[in-house]
């Protein structure tokens, strides 16, 4: 999506190792210069086990807020686990919404 200039307005970089997206101290230790070490917002996995674990461990382990979508079905996908909370629940289906209205105003016509 990035090489089509889909994903607008946002600093993008990637692959990324989860110690260099989230820790400027890692990228700088590690000699990764990129806008985008240690500040990432979004994380995105390649698969689907690889994204359950990784949404786990920022969950459970570090505390963090958490939504999930699949990207690029017809229709908005959202991923959600029994165990999230109404929040982690929420940004889900906002980010579904966002997405939804993506497909819709680049539909073919």
């Amino acid at each position: 999506m990035a090489d089509r200039k889909e994903i607008v307005n946002g600093i993008l970089d990637g692959p990324l190792a989860l110690d260099v997206a989230v820790s400027r101290e890692s990228a700088q230790i590690k000699g990764v210069e990129s806008p985008v070490a240690g500040r990432a917002q979004i994380l995105i996995a390649p698969d689907l086990e690889a994204g359950n674990i990784l949404v786990k461990a920022l969950a459970f382990l570090g505390k963090a807020s958490t939504s999930g979508i699949v990207m690029g079905a017809k229709v908005p996908v959202l991923l959600t686990s029994r165990a999230d909370d109404a929040t982690a629940r929420l940004a889900s289906a906002a980010i579904g919404a966002l997405y939804a209205r993506y497909l819709n105003e680049h539909a073919p016509q």
